[in-house]
């Protein structure tokens, strides 16, 4: 069997693991349930959006090509185990699916929003990928700690060759934790009950295997 096939069976077990949990998880509770606290922002009973005119668009697409939005926290152990698995759907459907991420740090995570803020202000100077790599990359040394990891995400700003001035005035300005709030708040609003979770073309959706997943973006591509 050649090292690409493993990789790619190792990738396809990991993400139906991770999503076996996380359907566990929504029916249960646990460390990746959002705070069931009202929204922050909002209100007057608008809609929240699924996905926002500023929101990460990962993997871009024509106009009216199908749209897969994940809410996430790069402090869950399950985005983690699933990110490879949308890393390889965003090969596959390169220019055909539009693939968006949106932050939603869970209350039982110390670091999650730490993490979010880091990406967010590496995203204003066009590394937001670079970094939201990173902290998956990176989560067992920093996740499930009682102690701010800000540092070493500064770190990380500064190995990807940041403006460390601009970084920090970025983590520090209260608009980028808005930011990061805005997306939560349109979570729960939405319904998120844990991460990850999807939406397709506006529907939130439950797959529970990366081959459920790719079946629900062929049908959406074939319309």
């Amino acid at each position: 069997m050649s090292k690409d096939l493993k990789r790619s069976l190792l990738l396809v077990a990991g993400f139906a693991v991770a999503l076996v949990v996380l359907l566990a998880l929504n029916r249960t509770g646990g460390d990746d349930e959002p705070s069931a606290a009202a929204p922050t922002g909002g209100g007057g009973g608008t809609p929240a959006p699924v996905v926002r005119d500023d929101s990460h668009v990962l993997s871009p697409a024509p106009d009216g090509a199908p749209v897969l939005v994940e809410f996430l926290d790069f402090e869950c152990e399950a985005c983690r185990a699933v990110h490879p698995g949308i890393e390889q759907l965003r090969q596959e459907y390169d220019g055909r699916v539009a693939f968006v991420a949106r932050y939603m740090p869970g209350p039982g995570h110390f670091n999650a929003e730490n993490a979010a803020v880091a990406v967010e202000a590496a995203a204003l100077q066009g590394q937001y990928e670079a970094m939201y790599d990173r902290m998956f990359e990176t989560q067992a040394d920093w996740g499930e700690q009682q102690v701010s990891a800000a540092d070493l995400f500064r770190t990380f700003a500064e190995e990807l060759g940041l403006d460390l001035a601009a970084y920090d005035a970025a983590v520090a300005d209260p608009a980028t934790l808005e930011r990061v709030l805005r997306d939560r708040d349109d979570g729960l609003t939405l319904g998120v009950e844990g991460t990850p979770t999807f939406f397709l073309d506006g529907a939130k959706i439950e797959p529970q295997s990366l081959d459920d997943l790719r079946a629900m973006l062929d049908a959406a591509v074939a319309g």
